[in-house]
């Protein structure tokens, strides 16, 4: 059976990795959660004080981050390390979601994680989301999605993923966030969120995650075949 790429795009927290995680483990793909990647860099630029408007050490900076992925045996997940670290959880406070969009518009910090993300695709296999996969990363991938849903929807999905780590979270700080993110995402110069114009759009605003899975999985075999 022939290995394809599939590039996975859309808005946060519209369960993007989720269900690329899902098609990976199906398909004995290779996962790969670009937006793991930002976020460790964003995590690394934070614990550094590393000054978003200083060219010169944001380059320095990105010269001393090392990141991979690895299988965790216990959840049977890839999970993100950075300089011999699993940075996992950390990449997941609200610290760093209110900076990682700051970090991904920086020209220097995309080329260097597209850099890494098309070297991990050339062997094919691999399924990867973030924002620019489809049209910047893997512009030639056999799949291509554009993953979106109802904003009031994906504000509760969200918020119920942090309370299960912060119970003292606020809805209005998670619902700030996204907007912004949201904006700084579709509005950024440098490789914008944007649907490739040859993705199939899966709405899964009235979808669970074995529907939204079981639609992917058969536009992922109709390639494959």
């Amino acid at each position: 059976m022939k290995k394809i790429n599939i590039a996975i795009d859309g808005w946060s927290s519209c369960g993007k990795s989720t269900m690329a995680r899902q098609l990976a483990n199906a398909l004995n793909y290779i996962f790969i959660d670009s937006g793991a990647m930002y976020r460790a860099i964003a995590l690394y630029f934070i614990q550094q004080r590393i000054n978003l408007d200083d060219h010169l050490a944001i380059e320095k900076g990105l010269e001393q981050i090392s990141l991979s992925f690895q299988k965790n045996i216990q959840t049977g997940n890839n999970e993100i390390w950075m300089n011999g670290e699993n940075v996992e959880q950390l990449i997941r406070e609200m610290e760093v979601a209110s900076k990682v969009s700051d970090v991904a518009a920086i020209k220097a910090v995309r080329a260097f994680a597209v850099a890494q993300q098309q070297a991990m695709g050339q062997q094919k296999g691999i399924v990867m989301d973030g924002r620019d996969i489809g049209t910047v990363v893997f512009p030639n991938a056999e799949l291509k999605l554009f993953v979106t849903a109802d904003p009031a929807i994906r504000l509760e999905r969200r918020y119920q993923e942090l309370l299960q780590t912060n119970p003292a979270i606020i809805r209005e700080e998670v619902a700030a966030n996204l907007q912004q993110r949201d904006l700084m995402d579709s509005t950024r110069a440098h490789s914008p969120l944007k649907q490739a114009d040859d993705a199939l759009v899966l709405d899964n605003t009235n979808l669970d995650r074995a529907q939204q899975f079981e639609l992917a999985m058969k536009w992922a075999m109709e390639k494959i075949n």
